[in-house]
């Protein structure tokens, strides 16, 4: 039995478009016959069918017009094209969630007008159902639509309600940050490799190191600076490492990494 009770429609389909329906599928929110998908490839939509079960077209209206909820999830680029005959077909009242990276509010509404919109900004580990996703919301939209919002994208990690003008911030962080991690990860193999460690067993153990870490702060509630100080004994092997961190300027380009993010979203975002 889905916990969701309204049509979903999906217009893309692509990675993320792929990874919110396996996982409300997956959790049993939405159930395969609420759920159907456009695509302009009809080889792309066969696939997601046949592994779903789900409905699919290569009609955009199509879909949208069975739809009380639409979820866009194609290139920002293409939202102007695609955005006029949406507008005329989806019905009164339908919510609208927007995944599209700069495409703000003000336009979503200026699209769809008098429709419920939120802009919702995901990130790549919601493949796995481990992301975490920026949400917020139009004009129109109430605390129910906020409430439904909330729902559908904690199925690929979690939910969090900003205002918009923090969209780009959010971007800078947690939409470009998995890069930042991966850096770190790659970084951290290929020292150990150089201090002698096959590159596999290097692999395994930094990123084991990582998971572990970042799921101690999460289930103790530590602060970072406390998990760190109690690792540091004084003389020891820790602390020669976090100097040398700290002599490279780790933490500075880190906080330099996001900024920049940041102000090339808010660049994107101006056009």
């Amino acid at each position: 039995m889905s916990q969701f009770r309204d049509q979903l429609g999906i217009i893309g389909g692509g990675v993320m478009a792929e990874a919110i329906l396996s996982r409300l599928l997956s959790q049993k929110i939405c159930s395969p016959e609420q759920i159907q998908v456009s695509d302009i490839s009809k080889e792309r939509l066969e696939v997601l069918i046949g592994r779903y079960q789900i409905q699919g077209s290569t009609l955009n209206d199509a879909v949208a017009s069975n739809a009380q909820v639409l979820v866009l999830a194609i290139k920002p680029q293409i939202f102007p094209k695609v955005a006029d005959p949406l507008a005329s077909s989806i019905p009164a009242g339908c919510l609208v969630l927007s995944i599209l990276a700069g495409v703000t509010l003000g336009t979503l509404e200026a699209a769809f007008p008098g429709s419920p919109v939120i802009r919702v900004m995901p990130n790549t580990p919601a493949t796995v159902g481990a992301g975490i996703a920026a949400i917020a919301a139009g004009n129109h939209a109430n605390q129910t639509h906020l409430d439904l919002a909330h729902q559908l994208f904690s199925a690929v990690g979690q939910a969090v309600t900003v205002p918009e003008s923090l969209m780009d911030a959010v971007t800078g962080l947690s939409g470009s940050g998995p890069a930042y991690v991966a850096l770190v990860l790659e970084a951290l193999t290929d020292g150990g490799v150089s201090v002698g460690l096959p590159r596999p067993i290097a692999n395994q153990l930094a990123l084991q190191t990582l998971l572990g870490t970042a799921k101690l702060v999460d289930e103790t509630g530590l602060h970072p600076a406390q998990l760190k100080d109690q690792v540091t004994s004084p003389g020891g092997t820790t602390i020669a490492g976090v100097a040398a961190l700290e002599q490279a300027g780790l933490r500075s380009a880190l906080i330099k990494a996001v900024q920049a993010a940041y102000h090339r979203s808010c660049e994107l975002g101006r056009g």
